[in-house]
């Protein structure tokens, strides 16, 4: 596959890690990205694709792309033969000043990018990408469409900051000394981070904790899971189960398994690391 990825300018690069463009045959039919404390999006220019957010939820189509605040679950995404794409890695507070309403509305529920922007400009967007001399151009687009789309987001300063202190500690923060050194209530900062990253403060540190702890994880290597789950805090080795099955669907050793297939079956692929392949 084709991917490439660059950093936006300012005052986008604050709110963005990279906008990417990938091209190709998918490793897999359907891939498994575990929960994160991310948001993105993505702008499709190919055939449709599926997600399932969670085994309670049917698989939807998306055909023109899909927005996705901090999810607190596995999706899975099933792919076609060839897919083609440009989108957005959010920091986890970054994508607030795009959206019509607050994050919470859209957690762990996958909109397509016409309910968030309009069919009209979403259409004319996508038009724009699809006739692009190549990835460096599309990419600029879609940096301009982000630029003229830039808005405020109340509170967006007050999560910046605490969300760093989380990510700073690999969530191991206590979340009353956060609001205690911000000097806002509980209530106060946990309705800013619904409304700009989705999800209250405690879950966001939750879900930074598990994904800082899993992305340690070497696959090719001899894993102490006892030492590991120790290491990152939790109570105990079936506390640190518990965190895996729910935010991956999977047993930690059956994560590695997964992983493991992946190394052996597509080395050095782009998309190594965090998607999942899907039995």
């Amino acid at each position: 596959m084709e991917y490439v990825s660059r950093v936006p300018r300012p005052p986008l690069d604050g709110l963005i890690d990279d906008l990417y463009y990938l091209e190709g045959a998918p490793p897999y039919a359907r891939l498994t990205l575990p929960a994160s404390p991310a948001a993105f999006l993505i702008v499709n220019l190919g055939a449709p694709f599926r997600v399932r957010a969670g085994a309670d939820i049917e698989t939807a189509e998306y055909a023109d792309g899909c927005v996705v605040t901090t999810p607190t679950r596995a999706f899975e995404f099933g792919y076609p033969l060839r897919t083609r794409s440009v989108g957005v890695h959010f920091k986890p507070w970054g994508l607030a000043p795009f959206l019509p309403m607050p994050a919470a509305e859209l957690r762990d529920r996958p909109t397509t990018v016409e309910q968030v922007w309009g069919r009209p400009a979403t259409a004319e967007l996508r038009d724009r990408l699809a006739t692009a001399e190549g990835p460096h151009e599309m990419l600029t687009l879609l940096e301009e469409e982000l630029m003229r789309r830039l808005g405020h987001a109340a509170g967006l300063g007050l999560v910046r900051h605490t969300s760093r202190i989380i990510a700073a500690t690999s969530g191991a923060v206590a979340i009353d000394d956060l609001r205690l050194s911000v000097g806002v209530s509980s209530t106060h900062l946990a309705q800013r981070f619904k409304e700009v990253i989705g999800v209250t403060p405690k879950r966001f540190a939750r879900t930074y904790r598990f994904a800082a702890t899993v992305l340690s994880i070497k696959p090719a290597e001899p894993i102490d899971w006892a030492d590991l789950a120790g290491g990152a805090g939790y109570f105990d080795q079936a506390h640190f189960g518990h965190e895996f099955r729910a935010f991956t669907g999977l047993t930690p050793t059956r994560y590695v398994e997964v992983r493991r297939r992946f190394l052996r079956e597509h080395p050095g692929h782009v998309l190594d690391g965090w998607p999942l392949p899907t039995d």
